[in-house]
């Protein structure tokens, strides 16, 4: 009697969470779905390519700011991990939605989510997008695992089927049915408690949302200047957008090299820059910094050294301090 209420306690918490099975797995199987069947995203070098969007983690990404580094740097691992990270999320998402080893599958939307949380928790120019989707895709993971599938899916179809085999505790870990745990009260409260601590932290940590001055890093572009070095003949330095929308680029319309006053000993114009050799820029990372029709391109998380030419300077002794003007009008010093 018992066994058979614990049972339909749980078809019926399975059928509750109906709609947020459906929605949460077409979320990510239609990943998949965008990037392979209406378009292919997955091929380097061309409009779209995926690894350019992760590549947009990079600067301000959460704990794992070292493998997505890694994997910008060595691009034929990149392509391999975004098929696989693609097909990951296709299996998951259309599994989910099945309802197909259920318990299973909402590991893989909690990893999946708690990796684009940490990935790109920061990123959102209007409502902190990903941040909003991260944490809800690993509450909602949450709920799928503590519930299972109810009626309208795979699993309970097989528990209707093969009662001797989906009563095991391995189905019941795995796919649907009454949760094996002799206290799920405490499961749910420990579970719910360590998500909305994480919450908190991450929304404090990527937007201030907590307390303090509110901030978004996807609003206004930010370059960091670094290693300047010059000789006889050119200037070299490093440049690395960290901030800003990742939908467009930093459009650099002006580069001045100042002497100790501020006053300019050379300057290149924006014509100037829609011209820069690409033998004068060494990309770092997959998303590359690159000339365009009117100013230089530089895409969000991506990192060049760039060299000018400097010939036409007599007094390299006056080189003091470079500037780098944005077509918004910001502007970036760093001194030689």
């Amino acid at each position: 009697m018992k066994h058979s209420m614990n049972s339909q306690s749980s078809d019926l918490a399975g059928l509750y969470t109906l709609s947020l099975r459906m929605v949460i797995g077409w979320t990510y199987f239609s990943a998949f779905w965008r990037r392979l069947i209406l378009e292919n995203k997955l091929i380097p070098d061309e409009k779209g390519y995926i690894g350019e969007k992760f590549n947009h983690f990079l600067p301000n990404a959460l704990g794992i700011k070292p493998i997505i580094e890694y994997l910008v740097t060595h691009p034929d691992t990149l392509q391999q991990s975004m098929m696989m990270f693609t097909i990951i999320e296709a299996v998951v998402g259309l599994l989910i939605i099945l309802g197909l080893l259920t318990r299973l599958m909402s590991i893989g939307i909690f990893s999946l989510a708690l990796g684009i949380l940490l990935g790109s928790g920061w990123l959102g120019t209007t409502c902190v997008d990903e941040w909003q989707i991260g944490v809800l895709g690993i509450a909602g993971g949450f709920v799928l695992f503590l519930t299972g599938s109810g009626p309208y899916s795979l699993d309970y179809y097989f528990m209707k089927k093969n009662r001797s085999f989906t009563q095991t505790k391995w189905f019941q870990w795995m796919g649907s049915g009454s949760l094996p745990v002799s206290n799920p009260k405490g499961l749910v409260l420990a579970g719910s408690f360590i998500i909305f601590g994480l919450t908190l932290y991450t929304n404090q940590y990527f937007h201030g949302g907590v307390w303090g001055t509110l901030h978004n890093k996807s609003v206004k572009p930010k370059l960091e200047i670094s290693n300047i070095s010059h000789n006889n003949s050119d200037l070299t330095f490093e440049v690395y957008r960290t901030e800003g929308a990742d939908v467009y680029g930093s459009f650099l319309i002006g580069i001045q090299i100042l002497d100790k006053d501020g006053n300019i000993v050379k300057e290149l114009f924006q014509k100037d820059l829609s011209k820069l050799s690409e033998e004068n820029i060494r990309n770092h990372y997959v998303a590359k910094v690159k000339p365009g029709k009117h100013s230089l391109v530089i895409p969000l998380g991506a990192k060049a050294d760039v060299t000018i030419s400097i010939d036409d300077i007599i007094l390299k002794s006056e080189i003091h301090s470079i500037k780098l003007i944005d077509i918004s009008g910001i502007e970036w010093i760093e001194k030689i």
